[in-house]
């Protein structure tokens, strides 16, 4: 049990994928904190309620963790919003800021305050989930796009600045996956059979990801099988970005 022992830190823990990933910390017996703005009901997770585009609760959650663990030894930062689909020059002002609040600043603020915890404690593992669209372009999405890029970005610039202290910051690219995100809003494969025809021809894998395999990949990036992997940007995607 490689994790057992160790503290993870969780962000958008209540559905998809960082409920997929908090599930398997605490099968792999870490002790975890899931976070979200939503009360997460997680058996074996700690739940903390956190709106990460609020800087004051992101600090209070790390310093949560901290107070009831010690430490953080691994840190998700998953919270993210599909937004709005459509053309640049007609995106809405307002909705472009809460998708880049929500996906790109949300992220900025966690790690800020999880980098000053590894710090001083010498050590630890972020995985920051960005996208597909973090490694290409899509139209009609250029805020989540947008965010996605600067996630990576961030990911890359983070790891750089901490390799000597004993963090690895790295990123996950998943492709499309069985969340609520994609089968109920955004879209709702589930409730459009030619939107998940697309999707799964777009695929060569001929299917979409489930949250646990995506799970799988980040809990090995926060392993220490993965020690000296950092500022990557690891693309789950059955195949999608090699075409």
């Amino acid at each position: 049990m490689p994790f057992e022992g160790k503290v993870a830190l969780v962000t958008g823990a209540a559905s998809g994928i960082g409920r997929a990933v908090a599930q398997a910390f605490v099968r792999e017996r870490a002790r975890v904190i899931a976070a979200d703005i939503d009360i997460c009901d997680i058996e074996g997770a700690v739940p903390a309620r956190c709106d990460v585009t609020k800087p004051a609760l992101v600090e209070a959650v790390v310093a949560r963790t901290i107070d009831e663990f010690g430490r953080v030894d691994c840190a998700v930062n998953n919270a993210g919003i599909e937004g709005a689909r459509a053309p640049l020059a007609e995106y809405d002002d307002a909705e472009w800021t809460r998708v880049i609040n929500v996906n790109l600043f949300g992220v900025f603020f966690c790690m800020k305050h999880e980098l000053r915890a590894m710090t001083r404690q010498g050590g630890g593992a972020i995985v920051n989930v960005a996208s597909i669209f973090g490694m290409r372009g899509a139209a009609d999405a250029s805020a989540y796009v947008a965010a996605k890029h600067g996630v990576i970005g961030l990911t890359r610039a983070a790891a750089l600045e901490v390799a000597s202290q004993g963090i690895r910051v790295n990123a996950v690219c998943p492709g499309y996956t069985a969340t609520p995100m994609v089968m109920d809003r955004g879209i709702q494969a589930r409730h459009d059979p030619a939107a998940m025809a697309r999707m799964v021809a777009r695929e060569p894998m001929e299917r979409l990801g489930s949250p646990r395999e995506i799970a799988e990949a980040i809990l090995w990036l926060c392993s220490d099988a993965a020690s000296f992997v950092t500022g990557e940007a690891l693309a789950v995607d059955g195949g999608f970005l090699a075409r």
